[in-house]
């Protein structure tokens, strides 16, 4: 998926990743600093119907948000951010991996510490500003 998105138009990309990425239940973010990996997360469990306020978990590690799935059905969203951690047993020790091995919805910010636990179905989004300051999302 290549998709270019800014705020106004955040929604319809969200549809439209969820739509592309069919199956997969754990999605790690990859960018720099500000680039909207929490904005993007923001709209996509908004989409499944997530009311309560989504914010980035930089000193919770994990937020858990309830849902709908894709069939319908009440689903949890886990929200990881493991910009503070120094190293993999830190975030072991933190949950990360009760969250990648469930059937849950994953979404992982700065997932590089974790690369060694991902499961082999880990879909990657890689998020940049363009100069335009629309963002550019591609997956692998």
């Amino acid at each position: 998926m290549d998709l270019s998105f800014d705020l106004e138009n955040i929604h319809e990309a969200a549809t439209l990743f969820w739509e592309s990425s069919a199956g997969a239940t754990i999605f790690a973010f990859h960018g720099e600093m500000g680039v909207g990996k929490t904005t993007f997360i923001r709209a996509l469990v908004q989409s499944r119907g997530v009311t309560d306020p989504v914010s980035s978990p930089t000193f919770a590690i994990i937020n858990e948000y309830q849902g709908i799935g894709d069939q319908g059905f009440a689903a949890i969203y886990y929200h990881l951010d493991l910009y503070r951690l120094e190293d993999l047993g830190e975030a072991i020790r933190a949950g990360v991996e009760d969250c990648l091995n469930g059937p849950d919805t994953c979404f992982i910010e700065w997932p590089e510490i974790i690369t060694d636990v991902l499961p082999e179905a880990t879909m990657h989004i890689y998020l940049t500003v363009q100069k335009d300051q629309k963002r550019r999302l591609l997956t692998d």
